[in-house]
């Protein structure tokens, strides 16, 4: 999320007490979580689950989410996402042996991780805390939970929720804390004394994780670029790119930002996802929607991010039509200057034309150059060839092929993508993982090797036709 960031100021002897007790707390829990056997751990991350998977308390949550921070939906179907976590978590061992290859020798022993620092993004304060309790406690670790301070309460709301769990189950509770009054500079003093911090949040806080001396797993922004061509199923192309894009309030980096389609089936396509409740703004509206939704230094406005498309046409101020639910934008411009082709975080997708697939994939490398390089694009097309010749060209860590993409990044019941909360971006999105982070993130791994019989190849294997060239 790229906005403004203040000067932070320095650390409290308030704050860094505060921050001392809340260390002190999680790695005495944390040495008494080594007791816990797979049976347990296991058990545990069930209650913790169900404590905020469930239908009313995720509605509860979803409700006090928009209340407190303006963002997002009450709609509490992103629940799923903590099921989705479960299943992975539960299907795989984090205690003992994990992996053996007998035909290398190798065995695999999983170790915790320690007590981690986990920020918690203001667009998601109870899946993210949920997702990420259950894998760091999968691998009995600690987690000290940093909120937004927009978001703070129903983030603290739902880790209470877990806590009692714990306590119910007979584990510490303190292997799960809040911090009760965020700020940046304690957030800055726990990633700098924690063992490991998972950084899901605004690039400014990611780039602190990154510089506080400690292994940290960030993530990075979104601009999900949407292909779609001549063989595309429309009807159903423009059904799931509304689904994506009116996903909470378009407010994931995940969500769909800018959609390229053939020419051919351009204006079908605009047909149908203004038939799927998109609203196609004037030349006029336009101008007033860049205006609102970023100010002259071309930063988003907060007030904009994650809203519902009324409240952000409203904003701008023009009127939407009755069942209009987000906003259509034709663009033919691209560039760091061009506002419409860099992530939206909201309910505001940029159409593009291109007139054959080379085109196509060349403006998809000058979007990416522009924003959100690492981390996304999707394509709707049932030409095996573009969708190979796409995944050659995009700069990105994971392709979703005819998907909603907001809902399918981080794994859905329908694709093998492991379940998360937070996705890694590579070395493009200045990330040391492309892959969702997942349990394997979460722990420490002892690599046991025992001899075999030698695996060394003759000079003439390694070598080929240089084994026989003449030395210089």
């Amino acid at each position: 999320m790229a906005t403004k960031m203040a000067t932070p100021r320095t650390l409290t002897e308030d704050e860094r007490s505060r921050a001392d007790l809340l260390l002190e707390r999680a790695r005495t829990a944390f040495a008494a979580a080594d007791e816990l056997d797979q049976a347990a751990v296991d058990r545990i991350c069930r209650g913790v689950g169900w404590a905020i998977g469930n239908e009313a308390t995720a509605t509860r949550l979803a409700n006090m989410s928009v209340d407190e921070s303006g963002m997002g939906s009450r709609e509490p179907s992103r629940r799923l996402k903590v099921h989705g976590v479960l299943r992975d978590a539960l299907r795989q061992k984090s205690i003992g042996v994990i992996e053996e290859l007998p035909e290398r020798g190798l065995v695999k022993y999983a170790k915790p991780a320690g007590v981690i620092a986990s920020l918690v993004p203001v667009t998601s304060p109870y899946i993210t805390p949920a997702t990420t309790a259950i894998y760091a406690l999968k691998c009995r670790n600690a987690v000290i939970f940093c909120p937004h301070p927009a978001s703070r309460r129903t983030s603290f709301e739902t880790v209470r929720l877990m806590r009692n769990v714990l306590e119910r189950l007979g584990a510490p509770a303190d292997l799960l804390q809040c911090v009760e009054k965020p700020s940046i500079p304690l957030t800055q003093a726990l990633m700098a004394d924690c063992d490991l911090t998972m950084a899901t949040g605004g690039q400014n806080m990611v780039r602190a994780a990154y510089s506080s001396g400690k292994p940290a797993y960030g993530v990075g922004a979104g601009n999900a670029t949407i292909v779609v061509d001549e063989t595309a199923d429309v009807a159903d192309a423009a059904r799931l790119i509304r689904i994506s894009k009116t996903n909470d309030n378009g407010s994931g980096c995940s969500a769909d930002g800018n959609v390229l389609a053939d020419d051919r089936i351009y204006d079908g396509l605009q047909a149908a996802l203004i038939g799927e409740g998109g609203y196609l703004v004037s030349a006029a509206e336009k101008e007033l929607l860049r205006a609102a939704y970023w100010d002259a230094d071309g930063h988003r406005t907060p007030a904009t991010i994650a809203r519902p498309a009324a409240v952000v046409a409203a904003r701008a101020g023009f009127a939407l039509p009755e069942g209009k639910t987000f906003l259509l934008v034709e663009e033919e411009h691209i560039g760091r200057q061009h506002l419409f082709s860099t992530e939206k975080l909201g309910p505001v997708l940029a159409m593009f034309r291109f007139r054959g697939f080379d085109q196509g994939l060349a403006m998809v490398r000058r979007i990416f150059d522009t924003g959100g390089k690492g981390h996304s694009c999707g394509i709707y097309s049932f030409d095996d060839e573009h969708i190979h010749r796409l995944a050659l060209t995009a700069p990105v860590s994971r392709m979703m092929v005819r998907q909603a993409q907001s809902k399918s990044n981080a794994g859905t019941f329908t694709n093998g993508m492991p379940m998360t909360s937070s996705m890694g971006c590579g070395i493009w999105g200045g990330n040391i993982t492309n892959e969702n982070l997942s349990l394997k993130h979460y722990m420490n791994v002892t690599w046991v090797s025992r001899p075999i019989p030698e695996d060394r190849p003759s000079d003439a294997e390694l070598f080929g036709d240089f084994y026989n060239s003449p030395a210089e």
